[in-house]
């Protein structure tokens, strides 16, 4: 099999986070190399016209989407998988549509509470409107609120200064966090307590497989400090908290009952959200034992080091089987993915904050 690895192009002084596709290009690389595959691999920015020449010149069989963003913009993760959609040329990970409702977090949140799934509401946008669905039971006042980017990953802006105590904040506090955002941003309550990272990869006998939970173990933090998984702990390697958040894989046989019901939110919210491939939901579990799924992340990182990769070696299965089995899951019709996210009528509301 011809297979093009499209991946979003990396200036030299990228921050590491950007920087990191190009680690996931390599090992994807070597995993086809290893499973009897042609490859190359095809760097793109915001000249897709450009791009679309240059797909329909390498005239492969497949492509594994690794796009992450589009000039540094990641509200645009969409457009290179909508445009694979238009040359009619099947690709790895989530649908194009699936991607965009996924990405933008508001949205997703939405649809995951109109499908029944616990998420802390969106309580403030900047630019609004803000989106919530009737599935969230969380009760909003004066408390601990968390600002994020509406559309950039990575924990891009996400540090000790996201987090507002008081009442929900108000759109000038939004607009100066904005920029640490990389634009739109949006706040919620902010779940005290365990941190869980569940990884569903496609092909298992049973449809989607839930790998092996991870914890973030946060134990080495001192008295005070947010439990915050934020961009330092992801990418700073100077920073306390890149080596004091380890994932854990063992938990007490008390803990069974708590992760069957984590796996079983993660299948829901791959299904409810059309996803395909692989996905990476997060979750936080408050004091009381009651689950939230903060984010849902369409493509995560494929980094060998990384969660994904570590989830799937948990659960016994090589990184060549992970690639396989992503590179084998690219059916599913539109009309298909629409059935799954669409909610029932007057389930989600949507709102401008006063």
């Amino acid at each position: 099999m011809r297979v093009l690895i499209i991946h979003n192009a990396v200036a030299p002084d990228a921050p590491p986070d950007d920087r990191d596709v190009l680690v996931q290009v390599d090992a994807v690389s070597q995993a086809l190399h290893r499973l009897g595959h042609e490859f190359s691999a095809l760097p793109c920015d915001l000249d897709l016209a450009e791009l679309r020449g240059r797909i329909r010149t390498a005239a492969p069989d497949r492509v594994f989407n690794l796009v992450e963003s589009l000039g540094g913009y990641g509200r645009l993760i969409a457009h290179v998988p909508a445009l694979l959609d238009a040359l009619e040329i099947p690709y790895t990970g989530s649908p194009s549509e699936a991607i965009y409702l996924s990405s933008h977090k508001p949205v997703a949140k939405a649809l995951l509470a109109a499908a029944g799934l616990s998420t802390p509401p969106t309580v403030a946008a900047h630019p609004g409107p803000s989106f919530e669905g009737a599935g969230s039971t969380f009760t909003c006042g004066d408390g601990l609120f968390v600002v994020k980017s509406v559309w950039e990953h990575a924990s891009v802006g996400l540090d000790e200064e996201s987090l507002v105590r008081g009442r929900a904040p108000e759109d000038a506090l939004l607009l100066a966090r904005s920029a640490s955002c990389g634009g739109a941003c949006f706040a919620e309550p902010f779940i005290e307590g365990r941190e869980f990272n569940l990884s569903v990869l496609a092909g298992g006998a049973k449809g989607p497989q839930v790998l092996p939970a991870a914890e973030i173990d946060f134990r080495d933090f001192p008295q005070g400090k947010p439990r915050l998984v934020g961009y330092r702990a992801k990418w700073d390697e100077a920073s306390f908290e890149y080596h004091h958040t380890p994932r854990r894989f063992d938990f007490p046989a008390g803990d069974a009952p708590l992760l069957e019901e984590l796996g079983a939110m993660a299948k829901k919210a791959f299904r409810t959200l059309g996803l395909r491939g692989y996905a990476r939901i997060d979750f936080r579990v408050d004091p009381s034992g009651t689950p939230w799924i903060l984010e849902v992340n369409a493509n995560p990182c494929l980094s060998p080091d990384a969660g994904f990769a570590a989830a799937a070696a948990r659960g016994g299965l090589s990184f060549e089987e992970v690639v396989s089995r992503i590179l084998a899951d690219v059916g599913g019709s539109m009309e298909e993915m629409t059935e799954r996210v669409r909610p029932s009528p007057g389930e989600v509301t949507f709102r401008h904050e006063p």
